[in-house]
């Protein structure tokens, strides 16, 4: 199976500290090791090879992506391909700017959480007005542009509420990615103000479910709502069946919320690791693949996962010394 997407993690370098932060409960983010992340020639090689199995699309991701020296040259290499790049919003230099004028296979999706007091307190004082300054910027460029937003107790009324949508619609947004919090076992939990991020109930979820569903019949804009999309596709779609993910260190693992790993890709080829039986039994298990009562498969079943992938020899992705599930 080849995905028609590949997420890759350029880079472990941010410049914020998000409370709930994905890349930092699973090791991927670490301060000081950005001398560990893969070279342009490797992310090229990975590049290269997706595209020769049939990927037709990348989700660049961090990290913060526009650390990353080189980011849009390299995007701009593969013209025949899509690239959807996910910051923070505040990391973006003039230089960056003047470079997408003349870039046209990119999609820029800014974080944002909703209001200035929700964005703040989980990314930090001042973010949001950074992050909407660099919205409305790429929309007066013309730039293709989105806004990606982990959805909490705290802010889904918010997005609920259609004028704060058609807000940033009338600024250029195209794309909305709604994807509901999914709570850290370890790592960064806290935000700089103390933060902490609630995830939805049952109830909760399926109200905002509704409203998804509604505003993609209404709105002038593409809805992405994860989890309640992978239903169209019988459960989850990581390991392949609809992404697979890349880290700074070139460790392919199912998703980016999921830390373990059979293969490298700086010492095997990409197809070795679709094929790995990490990812062939993640994919033929449709009890992994169920989200149940959570916002995320593998997720809601870690004991599962992790007795697969002891059984197959995986690894940790995020530890500096590479362990074995056991």
């Amino acid at each position: 199976i080849v995905p028609p997407f590949l997420i890759l993690s350029i880079t472990s370098e941010c410049n914020l500290r998000c409370a709930g932060c994905y890349v930092a409960a699973t090791g991927i983010l670490h301060e000081g090791r950005s001398g560990h992340v893969l070279d342009l020639d490797q992310w090229r090689s990975i590049i290269s090879q997706a595209c020769s199995l049939g990927t037709f699309g990348f989700i660049i991701g961090g990290g913060e992506p526009f650390l990353y020296p080189g980011l849009l040259d390299l995007c701009a290499e593969f013209d025949d391909r899509v690239f959807i790049i996910v910051t923070n919003g505040t990391a973006l230099k003039e230089e960056h700017f003047e470079r997408l004028k003349t870039i046209s296979n990119l999609c820029i999706v800014v974080s944002i959480e909703g209001s200035p007091e929700v964005t703040d307190a989980r990314r930090g004082i001042g973010v949001h007005e950074r992050a909407l300054a660099t919205v409305r910027r790429l929309g007066k460029m013309g730039i293709i542009s989105g806004i990606s937003v982990t959805i909490t107790r705290d802010n889904f009324r918010y997005w609920m509420s259609e004028d704060n949508l058609d807000q940033l619609i009338g600024q250029g947004v195209m794309l909305g990615v709604f994807i509901e919090h999914i709570p850290t076992q370890s790592g960064q939990s806290l935000g700089p103000c103390g933060y902490s991020p609630p995830m939805l109930d049952a109830m909760e979820r399926s109200e905002f479910r509704s409203c998804m569903v509604s505003y993609r019949d209404r709105k002038p804009i593409y809805i992405v709502h994860s989890p309640g999309d992978e239903e169209l596709f019988g459960g989850c779609v990581s390991a392949g069946r609809g992404f697979a993910h890349v880290t700074p260190q070139g460790d392919l693992t199912p998703c980016p919320v999921s830390d373990v790993a059979t293969h490298n890709l700086t010492k095997e080829p990409l197809r070795d690791g679709l094929a790995s039986p990490l990812f062939e039994q993640i994919r033929q298990s449709e009890d992994l693949l169920e989200t149940g009562d959570t916002p995320c498969a593998l997720f809601a079943h870690p004991r599962e996962l992790d007795e697969l992938a002891a059984r197959v020899g995986a690894y940790r992705a995020g530890k500096k010394e590479k362990q074995k599930v056991l």
